[in-house]
């Protein structure tokens, strides 16, 4: 297995990892922390699909990993005052520097358990210094190796951000699956 890690500029490729089965169905598109809450709740159906690819006009909104020329996983990475982390009460914000947030890791099932996490990971950060951001945040679960529900393992956790070199840098009011949230951080200058 050969995975590379590269911007998501494909639309159908995105689509593999976060959108639905049925085009018309109600699913994240991973929008949730992307977009301003009113917005998200507003858009249905086919229409989070439309506004995902509005947002690929703009730039690459994440990260794709490949095995070959197969998709198999999935990181949202971008500036963070475009997303709700720059208005989230819960989640604290550190300074004024630009920095960017990845928020959401996504391995396709049976490529689980190969470290695609951590290859996605690294993408999001590579991206983001290419970008030119300063420094990146995470703001995973603290599970303290308890095990995670997968539906709710999408923001990572504390451990997979430390392997990465990110440093935990404040504790937040978020608590995701029973879990407190951490502000993890990595400084790319």
């Amino acid at each position: 297995m050969t995975i590379t890690v590269r911007p998501a500029t494909s639309f159908e490729d995105i689509r593999t990892m976060v959108g639905p089965r049925r085009p018309d169905a109600n699913v994240c598109w991973c929008l949730s922390y992307r977009l301003p809450s009113g917005e998200n709740r507003a858009l249905t159906g086919t229409a989070r699909g439309e506004r995902v690819r509005d947002l690929l006009a703009g730039g690459a909104p994440g990260v794709l990993a490949y095995d070959g020329a197969d998709v198999v996983g999935w990181a949202a990475v971008h500036r963070r005052a475009d997303t709700s982390f720059a208005r989230n009460r819960r989640i604290p914000r550190l300074d004024d520097r630009d920095v960017w947030s990845a928020w959401c890791i996504r391995v396709r099932p049976g490529h689980r358990g190969q470290g695609i996490s951590h290859r996605l990971l690294d993408g999001a950060v590579e991206f983001a210094r290419a970008e030119g951001a300063p420094a990146i945040e995470g703001y995973p679960v603290d599970n303290r190796g308890a095990k995670v529900d997968l539906t709710m393992a999408y923001v990572g956790t504390k451990a997979l951000f430390e392997q990465a070199g990110f440093r935990q840098a404040a504790r937040t009011d978020s608590v995701l699956n029973g879990f407190p949230r951490v502000l993890m951080r990595l400084d790319l200058g």
